[in-house]
């Protein structure tokens, strides 16, 4: 059970003192049971002449901030420390009904869940639903988590991996087409699949811990994930008797293992890390840096005898 602090800095530069907008974060994590906040302290610069907390339609911890005189830079350090707590991605409870695909939600769920089946995205020529469709059984019976658990790492071995700083979404069906995308593009193209298939399904924007990239802490956890140092975003999926399970297709990861859950939405454009705006020329805006950094607490790993084999499912502005 690991400690994690995570340290996200945003820099807004200006060609002359500009002034500033409303600002709305969404930078700290969600309490629950497999992770616990354990302190959490956003420091701006400028400082703002008003900040409060709300929480949004999904239950999401929203800052806001407004400000008051001029600058040629917006800095905004938010730093976190969480107790995070992996689920064994192999332990989901299903119940007997919905082990295998395809399968009703209880008629009380449905209503709740509606949107978050309903397709988001354009698909004419139903690319995304032959996509989709790769992944079940001839026989017409497909094992619910085989059938997830394929789709997250078939985009991992199948999609490359390319960050890109531009604001926004590729719509799935041009990720699909390309071959390529971020981790946002690839989220939004496992949901829409899933959602084709009949599951309820929504974005998650958090942060990645890459123990590739920090101290050792256990044999065959050298590997660094992919999109780590900004951050990052995955899948959930409702899944009955299970309730929402992660899925991170960009590494292939079933279940929350490295993934720290910050916002919930069922539409990316819900769970923005960070905007706002600002008052002067277009010209003005010279550019933004973000630098984000995961570390674990752990005391390096000492080198011990093999543990038992255990089977295993690896699991922006």
């Amino acid at each position: 059970m690991p400690i994690l602090t995570v340290r996200h800095v945003t820099t807004y530069r200006y060609k002359q003192p500009v002034a500033f907008g409303e600002h709305r974060m969404m930078l700290r994590p969600r309490d629950g049971h497999d992770q616990r906040l354990l302190d959490s302290r956003v420091d701006i610069t400028p400082e703002p002449s008003e900040m409060w907390w709300v929480h949004d339609v999904f239950g999401n911890s929203v800052g806001v901030a407004r400000f008051g005189g001029r600058a040629k830079e917006l800095r905004f350090e938010s730093t976190v420390r969480l107790d995070h707590r992996p689920l064994n991605a192999l332990d989901f409870r299903l119940e007997d009904h919905a082990r295998t695909h395809p399968f009703s939600y209880a008629h009380d769920e449905v209503p709740d869940l509606a949107r978050s089946i309903e397709r988001h995205y354009p698909d004419p020529d139903r690319e995304v639903d032959r996509w989709a469709r790769r992944f079940l059984s001839r026989d017409g019976m497909t094992a619910t988590l085989d059938l997830l658990q394929a789709m997250t790492h078939a985009v991992k071995k199948e999609f490359t991996y390319i960050p890109r700083a531009v604001r926004g979404i590729q719509e799935p069906t041009r990720t699909l087409k390309l071959g390529s995308g971020t981790c946002r593009d690839f989220a939004v193209l496992m949901i829409e699949a899933v959602r084709s298939l009949g599951f309820a399904a929504r974005f998650v924007s958090g942060y990645l811990y890459s123990p590739g990239h920090d101290a050792p802490r256990r044999e065959g956890r050298g590997a660094a994930r992919v999109g780590g140092g900004s951050t990052h975003a995955w899948v959930r999926v409702y899944l009955p008797g299970a309730g929402w399970v992660e899925f991170d297709p960009t590494n292939g990861i079933v279940g929350n293992e490295d993934l720290i859950r910050v916002a919930i939405a069922r539409d990316p454009a819900q769970a923005l890390p960070l905007h706002g705006t600002y008052t002067g020329f277009p010209a003005d805006f010279l550019g933004m840096d973000v630098e984000v950094s995961v570390t674990s607490d752990d005391p390096p790993a000492r080198k011990a005898a093999p543990l038992p084999e255990k089977a295993a499912v690896q699991a922006a502005r």
